[in-house]
């Protein structure tokens, strides 16, 4: 399969140079003067044993009025958009200009796969340079030189990795929202876990009873709800470790675990007589822990005194969840099928936070001014520690990277002061979020 690649950044920056390289031949015309390319250029081209199309693009000017920059722009566009793989391009000697940062947000918006390319890296002068295209939040970027060929192996191996995925999938990662959303229901033995799912799916498609522990296995049933495809999972209820004794319940809290594990979202069903008893709170950090977003579903609540429920769970939420603050919770009645449109809502709601990618602009302008509110502590050396720039890395759950002349001495304290605010400022109740702190790797260090 051929790979088609657009070459993009702003003018001057090293495309023709690169797509030269690539092509084996000088088909694009190389001048310092910027702006020579304005038209898209398409050649045949194969880097090792990897066989690509390479399309040159004009240099990134946005524009609104009806004029030349704006026709060059739509070439791009056009470009990026019938890619398969985007090679974004900076100048090292330059530094970050303001049109790569808003061209990186057009790219971002395109959800097109791009490798980052520092070029013009021929000396160590340009190593802050390099750091800095992290502030871009498209990734690692390659230190690169199109003039002298270096990088040309590091640009082969992300290349390869592209083909090899796209030969593997066929189904492309834009095409998600088609995909069934994975819906697991956990919680105690007996408190309508099984009763809830046949609420939802308004049939009795689970065995149910008053007798604890009906159900023994993790049942999957596909369903649609408002046109949304669901993958709706009903697990056995799940007691203390230490009061499982026999072998088939054993199997049957690993297949609840499993199923909960694998979900994308997990409804914790809790008895409203018994909101967040020690069991529950286990189960809820073991889904928080192994990445999935929650929702607390109160059942029963047509029998409960609502105002003691209400206020028992608040303060357990307060005091003994605190890694996860705003947890959607949702009052139910499985028997009585009252407050489950709510319940799915929660259910969507939450499921699009864990999928959100932040901008990079607000995320960094953030990320400037909670350092200005509350700034970093003292490293070991006494010396300020330097936050340098964070990128987000993937989504579910949400997880972050910073960049810092001194990660290890940064304390858990600051770490946690940073996710509280981030999960305010975007929004990001009920799901986890997750930072890593990394050290500005020199990329010249071999």
């Amino acid at each position: 399969m051929v790979l088609k690649v657009a070459i993009i950044g702003r003018p001057n920056v090293g495309k023709s140079t690169l797509f030269n390289r690539l092509v084996g031949r000088k088909l694009a015309i190389v001048h310092d003067k910027p702006g020579v390319t304005r038209d898209r250029k398409e050649a045949p081209a194969k880097l090792k044993d990897l066989e690509l199309s390479i399309v040159d693009t004009a240099g990134f000017e946005y524009s609104t009025e009806d004029n030349l920059e704006n026709r060059m722009f739509k070439q791009t566009s056009k470009a990026i958009n019938e890619a398969d793989v985007c090679l974004f391009m900076t100048d090292a000697r330059c530094g970050i200009h303001p049109y790569d940062e808003a061209f990186a947000d057009i790219v971002r918006q395109s959800k097109k796969p791009v490798i980052l390319l520092a070029n013009k890296c021929e000396g160590k002068t340009q190593e802050n340079s390099i750091f800095e295209t992290y502030k871009l939040g498209l990734g690692d970027p390659i230190p690169f030189s199109a003039e002298h060929g270096i990088g040309i192996d590091d640009l082969y191996v992300s290349l390869l990795a592209f083909e090899k995925q796209q030969n593997k999938e066929i189904v492309d990662d834009d095409q998600d929202n088609d995909k069934p959303i994975q819906l697991a229901v956990v919680g105690r033995p007996n408190v309508g876990k099984s009763t809830l799912v046949n609420a939802l799916l308004n049939d009795e498609r689970m065995l149910t009873g008053p007798e604890a522990g009906v159900t023994r296995d993790a049942i999957t049933t596909q369903w649609q709800y408002k046109s949304r495809k669901v993958n709706l999972v009903d697990t056995a209820g799940l007691r203390k470790h230490s009061k499982i004794t026999d072998s088939l319940e054993k199997m049957s809290a690993a297949s609840t675990k499993h199923a909960a594990f694998m979900a994308q979202v997990v409804v914790l069903v809790l008895d409203a007589d018994a909101v967040l008893d020690k069991q529950d709170l286990t189960i809820a950090r073991q889904v928080i822990d192994e990445g999935r977003a929650l929702i607390i579903a109160v059942n029963k609540w047509d029998i409960a005194n609502k105002k003691e429920a209400l206020q028992r769970l608040n303060d357990k939420l307060q005091t003994s969840l605190t890694q996860v603050t705003g947890i959607p919770t949702v009052t139910i009645s499985a028997l009585k099928k009252e407050g489950l449109d709510k319940l799915m809502s929660a259910v969507f709601k939450v499921y699009d936070r864990w999928n959100m990618r932040i901008p990079t602009a607000p995320l960094n302008k953030w990320f400037s001014d909670v350092q200005e509110q509350n700034t970093p502590p003292l490293g070991k050396n006494k010396r300020r520690i330097k936050l340098k720039y964070i990128t987000q890395a993937k989504t579910r759950p949400p997880s972050f990277y910073i960049f810092s002349s001194n990660p290890e001495g940064l304390p858990d304290s600051y770490l946690r002061y940073l996710v509280n605010s981030l999960r305010e400022t975007f929004n990001l109740g009920g799901v986890p979020i997750r930072i890593t702190v990394r050290k500005s790797d020199n990329p010249y260090a071999n």
